[in-house]
């Protein structure tokens, strides 16, 4: 009996000899992170560096060669339609410059029939817009067209209204430069007063001084820049866009404008996508295509000034409910996505199906179930049947 206690005794210590052996050296749970699949909603967006800059900008130049006053006012005043910006005083006149004057006139005269037919147009349009806004509208309240297509037809005729708006500024501009050139076309009558041979350059309208040209006084050439205007409540933004993500960008597309500086950001929508690109070299030193994107703010731009940097974010795909995950959460086998799912404390890898996807999440269209967990940042020593451990236990 003894013997046979001792032989007993000898088989359980070594078994539990074994079992702390096993214990000890047992595969250790991989440390991971995890997030759980969600509903809600997703946004797929383009983000760039943007600037923004007067809507409207004209240049004064001066109507005639003589010596230009010095301007007394200063950038970033403010100026009431017809104010005195600078006075040229002419120099004498002889035959060639009579007649470059007169060309200059008749220059000025094509450029503002242009305007006025330019402002017909837009009106047309505006017009066009406003019962197009009209229809919408009327088919929305008896629920025949949605939501989306009203908003479209609103953002069309407040951007036509803008359109006639410039084109209307633009005019007043190209009559006052048409009233310059004339005023500039002296005679050689020497009998006429020095005073009278002064020409004045005005503010064709409201404006702000954005930039002053020619600081000092001096003789000038017929048509040099004196001072750049613009219209003090419009400002838009400008981002340069790689053309390969232009494509996708719509007019009409809601925008934010981000750092701008306040604690907020801003509402915009983008009016237009330019027809053209143009290469740029990036930072890295690697040449790119890029197009410019115009976007309009839909909220004050506050104390916004011309040629302040921001960043522009771009909608171009969003849904108020969809599947969703991480995309740091994706990996690809071949040509297909994966995920890593947590079950019981195990890895299972599953294929799913991916739609839309932005820098921080990723559209799930099958695979996967709301409530489920999955692998952040799969690490390279997980695999199928791995047990795991999160970071957080």
């Amino acid at each position: 009996m003894k013997k046979a206690a001792k032989r007993i005794l000898g088989v359980l210590l070594l078994g539990a000899i074994l079992a702390a052996i096993a214990y000890v050296f047992r595969p250790q749970p991989l440390l991971i992170d995890a997030a759980v699949v969600t509903q809600g909603p997703m946004q797929v967006t383009i983000d760039e560096d943007g600037q923004t800059r007067a809507h409207d900008r004209f240049i004064l130049a001066a109507p005639v060669t003589g010596f230009l006053s010095r301007i007394a006012l200063h950038e970033g005043d403010r100026v009431g339609r017809d104010a005195l910006i600078a006075t040229v005083r002419p120099l004498p006149l002889d035959s060639r410059a009579e007649t470059g004057m007169l060309a200059q006139i008749a220059a000025a005269e094509a450029v503002e029939r242009e305007a006025a037919q330019l402002i017909a147009r837009a009106e047309a349009a505006h017009e066009q817009a406003k019962r197009e806004l009209a229809r919408a509208e009327t088919l929305h309240q008896s629920q025949d067209v949605s939501r989306q297509f009203l908003e479209q037809a609103q953002s069309k005729e407040l951007m036509l209204a803008k359109e006639v708006e410039a084109s209307r500024s633009r005019a007043m501009a190209t009559a006052a430069e048409t009233a310059r050139a004339r005023s500039g076309l002296i005679s050689a009558n020497t009998e006429k007063s020095e005073q009278s041979r002064i020409t004045s350059i005005r503010a064709p309208f409201a404006a702000r001084v954005l930039q002053i040209l020619e600081k000092n006084e001096r003789v000038v050439s017929a048509g040099t820049p004196i001072v750049m205007l613009s219209n003090p409540g419009q400002l838009e933004i400008v981002a340069d866009v790689l053309s390969t993500d232009a494509v996708s960008i719509r007019p009409g597309a809601p925008a934010s404008v981000e750092n701008w500086g306040g604690p907020q950001s801003l509402r915009a929508r983008v009016r237009t996508v330019e027809p053209y690109g143009f290469t740029k070299t990036s930072a890295l030193g690697v040449e790119e295509q890029r197009v410019n994107v115009i976007a309009d703010f839909l909220d004050g731009p506050a104390n916004l000034g011309d040629g302040y940097r921001v960043d522009l974010r771009i909608v171009i795909w969003e849904k108020s409910r969809i599947t969703k995950v991480p995309a740091s959460a994706l990996f690809r086998v071949g040509s297909n996505w994966n995920v890593f799912v947590v079950e019981n404390n195990l890895a299972k890898q599953r294929q799913v199906t991916v739609g839309h996807r932005s820098a921080a999440e990723a559209e799930i269209l099958t695979g996967l179930t709301e409530g489920e967990e999955v692998v952040l940042h799969p690490p390279n020593e997980i695999k199928d049947g791995v047990r795991l451990k999160r970071r957080s236990q």
